[in-house]
């Protein structure tokens, strides 16, 4: 059997499970799951409750195919059972607690035992080093500290590889760049719209990107397109790395671009096993096609999760660097879509038009209101910095033309000045919608 983990010798080598067949991973994934089902539903009541009324138990799971007979979980369960309820471990045996932002209602409550912060800390020094770290380097931990699992769980994980940690936290922007000048990290973890607000700060200050030392940035927590990639690299100078987690997953270190190939996230199927659903139907979709990502832990003891719908519209794509899935760029969140006078619209999409205009920075924000019986979308949008005297109203109706005709909706664009729209110390605000205010 093959077992996943660092190797005690040089952790900067690829686990045996890196270099697997396809094969070898699917019969360890239903070995994993034929365990993480019974599992649940011994030990999680309200997981055994949905079993019962989907008339299903663990005799029924012999192959992976047979996972699709099985319930989803969803956010509202974890709200449902706030806060401990969903665990399958006595709390005795709960090490660390974690919880999601809680923005839109109760947070997702997470727990780990000794050993799922063992696997975890492993995840995301797998990640690490997927993403090109090498012994000697510097990490520059720029997620939040806290409740958050960005912060910790990304520390853990640089710890467990062997490199060095800066736990800078979120934040204090213009102490981030004199600590990136002063202490020469080689890698950061951030956000991406936060990493936009240092590379800023960073022009602000007038410094040179030949007084720090950055290579790669993990860069992840929310969705960001290419264009947004191409524009930290040319700003910073580095290359910027897609960088997945979910806190009722486990949080950060789900998945990672490989270095030698940045063609999206190595998912870690030893550990979280894939599916992508129909949305709307739940029907599982064949690979390639576009859908809602599901995923199945394998290996979590405190909070097993079977079938978790992530929200998160991406599709699965054959391994190329390593023999596990990849994902392809997110579209966007499926809660986070909107719906403009019957348009479906992520906000990556608004992204990527405006970062094709090179007068443009990448801070926006969307706002929504009615008008009437019609809806009416505004785009706040600064102008990239040293471009104060470019024409914005001219600027402003190339974008709308470029949003018109490539994401089918009508918009009012404001051009605003550097500084204008409201940063974020962590995960953006892109939307604003005043009709669910009404």
């Amino acid at each position: 059997m093959l077992l996943a983990g660092l190797k005690a010798g040089n952790p900067f080598e690829l686990e045996e499970i890196e270099t697997a067949s396809v094969d070898a991973l699917r019969q360890l994934q239903v070995v994993r799951m034929r365990q993480i089902i019974r599992h649940a539903f011994e030990n999680s009541a309200p997981y055994k409750a949905k079993c019962l009324a989907a008339s299903v138990g663990p005799d029924d799971f012999m192959r992976l195919e047979d996972l699709q007979k099985f319930p989803f979980c969803v956010k509202q369960d974890f709200r449902d059972h706030y806060p401990y309820g969903m665990f399958a471990v006595p709390l005795e045996r709960v090490a660390r607690i974690h919880a999601s932002s809680g923005t839109t209602g109760k947070p997702a409550v997470v727990g780990y035992t000794q050993n799922d912060l063992a696997t975890w800390a492993g995840l995301v020094a797998r990640s690490l080093r997927a993403a090109g770290a090498r012994a000697g380097d510097r990490v520059h931990n720029a997620y939040n500290y806290g409740l958050f699992t960005g912060g910790m769980g990304s520390h853990d994980g640089a710890q467990a590889l062997g490199v060095t940690v800066i736990p800078v936290s979120g934040g204090q922007t213009e102490r981030q760049v004199n600590l990136l000048v002063d202490l020469k990290p080689t890698i950061i973890m951030v956000t991406p719209s936060y990493l936009l607000n240092i590379a800023d700060e960073f022009d602000r200050q007038g410094r040179s990107l030949d007084e720090i030392a950055l290579r790669v940035a993990l860069v992840g927590a929310e969705p960001w397109t290419e264009a947004m990639r191409s524009e930290i690299n040319r700003r910073l100078n580095l290359q910027a790395v897609d960088y997945y987690g979910i806190s009722e997953i486990i949080g950060p270190g789900v998945a990672c671009e490989c270095i030698e190939t940045l063609d999206g996230p190595t998912l870690w199927e030893d550990h979280f096993y894939p599916e992508i659903i129909d949305p709307e139907t739940g029907s599982v979709l064949p690979d390639g096609e576009w859908g809602e990502l599901v995923i199945t832990t394998l290996t979590k003891e405190a909070l097993p999760v079977i079938r978790y719908r992530t929200r998160d519209i991406t599709r699965l794509l054959p391994g190329t660097a390593r023999p596990m899935r990849r994902l392809d760029r997110f579209a966007g969140r499926s809660d986070d879509m909107m719906i403009i006078r019957g348009v479906n619209v992520f906000p990556s999409q608004i992204e990527e038009q405006i970062l094709l205009v090179p007068q443009l920075g990448g801070h926006f924000q969307i706002e929504i209101h009615r008008q009437g019986a019609l809806d009416h979308v505004a785009i706040n949008v600064e102008l990239r910095a040293g471009s104060a005297d470019a024409p914005a109203a001219d600027i402003g109706k190339e974008l709308g033309k470029r949003i018109k005709t490539m994401v089918g909706i009508s918009a009012t664009v404001n051009v605003v000045p550097v500084g204008s729209v409201e940063r974020s110390q962590g995960k953006a605000v892109r939307v604003i919608d005043h009709r669910k205010m009404l």
